[in-house]
Order: C-alpha cells, then structure tokens, then sequence
C-alpha cells in the first residue's frame, strides 16, 4: 500500500509508493511521522502543493467493515477493521446478569431504580454504536492524513434497471443486470459462505428450496439455503426429511438455521442510516451504493472476495487497479475497563485491579519492540503490551503471548490509541 504523506505544516499531501517515501527518508527529507498507518512528514515545507481528489470508500459491516482510498480508479490504500460489538454486548450482558443475581441475594446492594434513565432520539445500543464510532474515528483520522474529496457508503438499494431504461418492464426488469444479487448475498452470509448438507465450501454454491416448490413449498428466505451442485441434484423435490435420515443431527441443525434470524445483517442494517448522517456532518460529498450494486462492480472484475476490496467497489464504479493485495489489518480492542475489582462467576470480587494505568513510561496497549539480550527469553519480540507494576510486562505478539519481559528491553513503536495493526 501507499504511504501517507503531510507537508511541514501538517497539510496531507497525495500518497506516495514505499519506494519513494524509502528514498525520502534515506536523504533526510521526511521523517516517520506515525507507524500505523505509516506516514511520512517532510522537513522542508512545499508551499502551493498540487493534490488530486481522493474518494474513501467504506464497506460497513457486523464483524469487519473494508475501507479503501481510491484515487483516479486507483486503488491506493486499503484496510480491514474488526469491531468489538459482540464482546461488549457479552460483557454487558455478564454484567447485567450480575447485578440482577446480586439484588436477589441478601447482600448489601441497592434495588433497581425505576425509569430513571431516559434515551434520546436516535440511541442505539453500546454494541452497535461502537460499530459506528470505530468508522467515523477513522474517517476522522484519514481525512488528516490523505487530501479526501468524498465519501462513498454501502447504503440503500438503487433500481439501476430504472436508471438506465425508465420504461422497462416485465421479465426482462425482474431479472435485470442485478437480479438475484442480494437474496445471494444474504444467503451466503447466512449459511457461512458453505454448504448447508456437506459443508462444501469454493464450489460453485446455488439457492436451494428446503422444502420443495413441487411440494408448497415457497421462496420465503427462511425456505431458502446454499447448497453445493451436487448436493441440489441429489435432493431434487425429495423432502428435507427424507434427504437426511441418517443425519438428524445435520436436520436440527439447518431447521433451526433456516429460522434464525441473521444477527449481523440486523446489525448493519440498524446502524447504516446512523453512519450515513454522521458522514454527512464531515462536509464531504457522501455516495452510497447497494450491496448488490457492489458485488457486481467486484464480480464483474474478477476480485477476491474480500472486505477491503468490497469497499473500493461501492458505488459507481468503471474499471479499477488494484497496487497491493496486502491491506492493513485493524482490530478494535477499547480504551480499557473502569472496573475497580475483578468479579468470580457469582459476582463476588476475587481481585483489585490498580488504577494507575500507567507504569514505567509505558500504558497497556502501546506497541512496541523488545530486544533481549540475555535470560531464558532471548530474542525480539513486537506486539501490543500489557504493563504490570513490578515492571515486568506481557507482549501479545503474531506467534502468541510472551510473559514476563522488562521493561528495560521495550521501545516504543506506536502509542495506544485502541487499536491492534498487522501489516
């Protein structure tokens, strides 16, 4: 991917490949400005610097949204954020249940209160605004580091077919250019990209009929799966039952699925419309897209699937070039707890936890590089760190955790800012 590049005065300037931003900093002219993601600043300021437009491109998402700068059909800079909203629905969850336990018991803790919080127009839950926080905190942080001229979201539905013929009609609007993209879309989400007999994954999968047409069945999403060529033949009109006889366990399991509603897909599309509005509030021309619209942009190309390369195809898009299959991976870990004890599976504090989040110059969640040089752990070691009082930290690195470490031997690599990078 390119390197970010600011001027003296901090003004973003256009992106610049490795090797130049290699030769900049080899003559003295640059300096690394910020590790993740890395940007350069020079030491000479350019006065009247020529930038051209830069559209960020953002694919939402439950577990990971994409996100890609494109520049000129170009595409520049991409990444892939994971968000923690299931984590903080679970541990709210945890709490909640603590709490009522604890309140039932004869312990000293006060009764619930009665209506004594309000929400306000508009409130979503902690788990789904973390989702748009994590997003609206990097197109803050994007818009410093790249000259961004617009915005493109994955959004709403456009009716492409009315778009270019207003007088389309019958059969040939029913399966126009996008049909069946987004009932696809959604059943593979669902069914976890495989298939739902054989757990098949790769193969050419198609839209099967849990219980038959020929039979009343109908074609209700939760009538619906993904099934592999061979095993859609092998079905045929028979009945689900029939079919999997000798495996009852594989049957509970695909009736209740079929069922189920899609969690992620409720997520995304309870917090689009938030995102969107927040998007708006930058200044920037907003684009949205559909899903459908995207996958067509991404198939018609031949492109991997993937979140980062979903994002470069929302909205209108011609023909792209891709520089770099390699994207930066970013994962949202938080800022940290305010709880002042840990609690055992009754509720019942079993530990302290320190207030001071600082120790020996270094806070959990920096990033750094730990060069030892003698002792049983030899070697270097680079990850995000977890600081004890004693001075002797733990460093979650690519291989596993490594415990025990001192201080001593860390070098700042990146400042904790709540987030975990793998290039």
């Amino acid at each position: 991917m390119r390197v970010f590049v600011l001027n003296k005065n901090r003004q973003p300037l256009d992106p610049c490949k490795p090797a130049r931003a290699r030769i900049l900093l080899s003559n003295g002219k640059a300096k690394v400005y910020r590790r993740y993601p890395f940007t350069i600043i020079l030491t000479e300021e350019i006065e009247e610097p020529i930038t051209h437009n830069h559209q960020l491109k953002i694919d939402p998402g439950s577990k990971t949204s994409g996100l890609a700068i494109i520049q000129n059909n170009r595409v520049v800079w991409g990444c892939e954020l994971t968000h923690r909203g299931f984590q903080i629905r679970d541990a709210l969850t945890s709490r909640r249940q603590l709490r009522r336990a604890r309140r039932h018991r004869k312990t000293r803790y006060r009764q619930p209160r009665f209506l004594n919080r309000t929400r306000p127009k508009g409130w979503l839950a902690p788990s789904l605004m973390s989702r748009v926080h994590n997003i609206l905190t990097w197109v803050k942080k994007l818009t410093r580091l790249c000259p961004i001229t617009g915005l493109s979201q994955e959004l709403v539905r456009f009716d492409t077919q009315k778009l270019q013929n207003p007088e389309i009609s019958g059969i040939e609007y029913q399966q126009g250019t996008l049909y069946g993209y987004e009932l696809r879309e959604y059943l593979l989400e669902k069914w976890n990209r495989k298939c739902a007999y054989c757990g098949a994954k790769g193969n050419h999968l198609e839209i099967e009929h849990i219980k038959p047409l020929s039979k009343g069945g109908s074609n209700r999403v939760s009538n619906l799966v993904i099934a592999c060529h061979s095993c859609n033949q092998t079905k045929s009109n028979q009945e689900i039952e029939q079919l999997l006889s000798g495996k009852p366990e594989i049957l509970k399991i695909i009736l209740s699925q079929a069922k189920r509603p899609l969690a992620d897909a409720a997520a995304v599309n309870t917090t689009r419309w938030k995102l969107y509005h927040e998007l708006k509030l930058f200044g920037l021309p907003v684009e949205v897209g559909s899903g459908g619209l995207t996958k067509f942009n991404r198939c018609r190309q031949n492109l991997p699937k993937t979140h980062w390369l979903d994002a470069a195809n929302v909205g209108k898009v011609d023909t792209l070039i891709v520089e770099d299959y390699k994207p930066l991976l970013v994962a949202a870990k938080g800022h940290g707890t305010r709880q002042i004890c840990r609690t055992n599976k009754y509720g019942f504090p079993i530990r302290y936890c320190s207030r001071v989040k600082i120790n020996k110059g270094f806070q959990t969640g920096d990033i750094v590089r730990a060069v030892v040089t003698k002792g049983k752990k030899i070697g270097t070691y680079v990850g995000r760190v977890a600081t004890r009082k004693s001075g002797y930290f733990n460093i979650s690195t690519k291989s596993g955790l490594v415990q025990g470490i001192s201080h001593k031997y860390c070098q700042f690599i990146h400042r904790k800012d709540g987030y975990a990078y793998t290039d």
